[in-house]
C-alpha cells in the first residue's frame, strides 16, 4: 500500500533537570538560613520569594506552633507568605478528595501564584503527592519545594519526581512527573511521629538495600536492634543512605520517568498495592511493602533465584524491626487480580522485581500464581523463632 507522507520533522528534545534534596535541623529556627536560600536561589535581586505554604492537618496537630514559626521566619529572612498556610487532610484522604486540588488551584489563582512563585508543602508522602501535583499542573508548572515530615517521605517518597492522586479507587491514577524545585529533610519533624509511622519508613530502607546495596543491607542487619528502638543516629543515617540510592536510579537508571515496564524499586510492591486497598488503607504504606518484601523474599527462595540462609536473613530482619508479615488483609489477597492490575499500573507487559542475590534484582515477565500462593500460606505460618528448612 502507498505511503501519503508528504513530510517528516523529527524533533528531539532533551531537557536536564537538578534539584537539591537537603537535611536539616530545625528548619524553622531565625538562624537557619537554608530555606532562605533555596527560595532566593531561584528569584532576582529585586524581588522577594512569594510562598504558598500547605500543611498536613497531621503535622500541624502534632506541631502547634508550626504556623506561627513559619510567619516569624518569613518576617525575618524576608520572604513573601502569602496569606494564611493552608491545611488540608493527610493520607489517603487528600489522594481521594477532587476538592482538595480545587482548594490549592483557587489560591494559586486568588494569590497570583505565577511560576516564579513557590509552593511549599509540608507533610507525609500522600500530601507531597497531591500538593505536588497540583503545583505541576496550574500554571503548567509552579515551583514546588517538598518538606517531607515522616521516615518514609523522607528517604523515598517526597524525593523524587513523581506526584499524583488516586482515581475511581485506582491508587495514582492520576499522576506526572515533574521534579521538585528542592527538597527539604527536618529530621525534628520524625520527633513527633508515631511508633507505626517512624518504622514504616524503614521499609523503603530494606527494599533498596536488598536491590542496590548489600553493604548498607548488612548495616541495617547489624544494627536492627537499634533501628527497632529508633536511636537518631542510626535512624538518620538510615534516611540519609536510602535516600541516596533512591536518587541515585532515578539518575542513573536510564529511566528517570519510567516509561519502561523494568521498576525495580517497585520490589514488594505489586502486593502491597493491593494489601493497602484490601485493608482499606488501615496499613500503612510501608508496612504493606514489608509483607510485600517478604513474599517476593520467599518466592525468590523458592524459586532459587537466593539461598534460604539469605531469604531467613531477610525475614529476620523484618521482623526485628517489628513488621507484622501475618496481617489478615494476607487472606484476601488475589495473586491473579494483584498481578493484572499491577500489569495495567506498568502500561504493558507485566514485570515483576525479584532478587538475584543480595545487593542484586532480576526482572521476570511471568509468575507462577500457584507458588506465589505458597509462599504467602507460608508467611502466615511464619514465626520469630522459625526458620525455613
Amino acid at each position: 500500500m502507498q505511503e501519503h507522507l508528504v513530510h517528516e520533522v523529527k524533533q528531539k528534545v532533551q531537557v536536564s533537570f537538578q534539584y537539591s534534596v537537603l537535611f536539616t535541623e530545625s528548619v524553622f529556627s531565625a538562624t537557619n538560613q537554608l530555606l532562605a536560600r533555596v527560595l532566593n536561589s531561584g528569584t532576582t535581586k529585586a524581588r522577594i520569594p512569594r510562598l504558598l505554604v500547605v500543611i498536613d492537618k497531621n503535622v500541624n496537630t502534632k506541631t502547634p506552633h508550626l504556623i506561627s514559626a513559619i510567619k516569624s521566619y518569613t518576617i525575618t529572612h524576608q520572604i513573601n507568605l502569602v496569606g494564611s498556610p493552608l491545611i488540608v487532610p493527610g493520607g489517603e484522604h487528600i489522594k481521594n478528595d477532587p476538592q482538595q486540588l480545587n482548594r490549592i488551584y483557587n489560591l494559586v489563582a486568588d494569590k497570583k501564584i505565577d511560576r516564579h512563585a513557590y509552593i511549599l508543602a509540608i507533610g507525609g508522602g500522600a500530601v507531597l503527592d497531591a500538593v505536588g501535583f497540583a503545583a505541576a499542573t496550574a500554571h503548567r508548572g509552579v515551583r514546588l519545594v517538598r518538606m517531607p515530615t515522616t521516615v518514609l517521605s523522607q528517604n523515598d517518597a517526597g524525593i523524587g519526581v513523581k506526584n499524583s492522586v488516586n482515581h475511581t479507587k485506582r491508587k495514582n491514577f492520576l499522576g506526572c512527573f515533574t521534579p521538585p524545585f528542592a527538597v527539604i529533610n527536618d529530621f525534628d519533624f520524625l520527633t513527633s511521629l508515631s511508633t507505626r509511622d517512624k518504622r514504616s519508613g524503614i521499609a523503603e530502607a530494606v527494599k533498596v538495600a536488598l536491590i542496590k546495596d548489600p553493604q548498607f543491607f548488612h548495616t541495617l542487619y547489624t544494627h536492627r536492634l537499634a533501628l527497632s528502638r529508633f536511636e537518631k543516629n542510626h535512624m538518620q543515617n538510615m534516611i540519609v543512605r536510602c535516600a541516596e540510592l533512591h536518587l541515585n536510579h532515578i539518575q542513573n537508571s536510564g529511566d528517570p520517568f519510567e516509561m519502561g515496564s523494568s521498576r525495580p524499586l517497585d520490589f514488594g510492591h505489586w502486593s502491597a498495592h493491593k494489601l493497602e486497598a484490601i485493608s482499606a488503607y488501615t496499613l500503612r504504606h510501608g508496612e504493606a511493602v514489608a509483607i510485600g518484601i517478604a513474599i517476593d523474599t520467599l518466592y525468590s527462595q523458592r524459586k532459587q533465584f537466593i539461598s534460604t540462609s539469605m531469604c531467613n536473613q531477610v525475614l529476620k530482619l523484618l521482623t526485628t524491626l517489628g513488621f507484622d508479615l501475618h496481617n489478615n488483609a494476607l487472606k484476601k489477597l488475589d495473586v491473579n487480580a494483584a498481578l493484572e492490575e499491577f500489569r495495567e499500573h506498568l502500561g504493558g507487559e507485566l514485570c515483576i522485581t525479584l532478587l538475584a542475590g543480595l545487593g542484586s534484582a532480576r526482572d521476570v515477565n511471568t509468575i507462577d500464581c500457584g507458588l506465589m500462593g505458597e509462599c504467602i500460606s507460608l508467611l502466615q505460618d511464619y514465626a520469630l523463632d522459625y526458620k525455613l528448612a
